[in-house]
């Protein structure tokens, strides 16, 4: 597979069914959720860490003057590319609000960076509804198909910020991937064979930031 193809099938998880529980991709993330100054959510910022060897895929692809690294230009098509590839897939992003899923707006731009031998993306989306710092809210990023493992490698990395969420007690959830197995082994087997490229069971298996005000 080319890197390019590689680049749009990963991070569009279109993936084959074994992929479902093998990432081939791996991000390190942080994700800011903040709060604006009428008591709502502005916009969540995300920053993106990929691994070392999807980051030289992209490399290769995307290096036209094959100079081995990437000018500017070489990084802003890497940022449209998945701009564009993300939009219906709602950027993994994953928003609810006393358990009603909320959609987030195109991104204005993917900033990309490539430092390091890791390709760093960064970006803010928000949500498409206004969403109240009432009752509970949860924002997570999840890959469906699990094809690409997004991790917060310390709780710090899901952050609050802003004055709204004074009155708020939050949680970071990471949930234990057997005990959600254990507890949903047939909705997970039914919701895999009738959609076996993706499906949001899979948001079970996500860390999330869990906030109630």
């Amino acid at each position: 597979m080319k890197p390019s193809t590689l680049l749009t099938a990963g991070l569009l998880s279109l993936a084959p069914a074994t992929a479902f529980a093998h990432p081939h991709i791996f991000v390190e993330a942080r994700l800011e959720v903040v709060a604006a100054p009428d008591g709502s959510i502005q916009e969540l910022r995300n920053v993106w860490r990929f691994d070392e060897v999807f980051s030289s895929s992209v490399v290769m692809d995307f290096d036209k003057n094959t100079d081995l690294k990437l000018e500017p230009n070489e990084l802003a098509e890497v940022g449209k590319t998945v701009r564009d590839s993300l939009s219906d897939y709602d950027y993994y992003m994953n928003l609810t609000i006393d358990g009603k899923n909320v959609k987030v707006e195109k991104p204005d731009i993917i900033h990309v960076d490539y430092k390091d031998g890791q390709l760093l993306m960064f970006f803010a989306v928000k949500p498409v509804e206004k969403m109240p710092l009432k009752g509970k809210l949860t924002f997570g990023v999840y890959d469906p198909t699990l094809y690409t493992s997004i991790d917060f490698p310390t709780d710090n990395e899901l952050a609050m910020v802003g004055d709204g969420f004074n009155a708020c007690k939050h949680a970071v959830v990471r949930p234990d991937a057997d005990e959600v197995i254990s507890e949903n082994k047939q909705s997970l087997t039914d919701a895999f064979f009738n959609d076996p490229t993706g499906t949001n069971m899979s948001k079970l298996f996500a860390t999330r930031l869990e906030i109630t005000c």
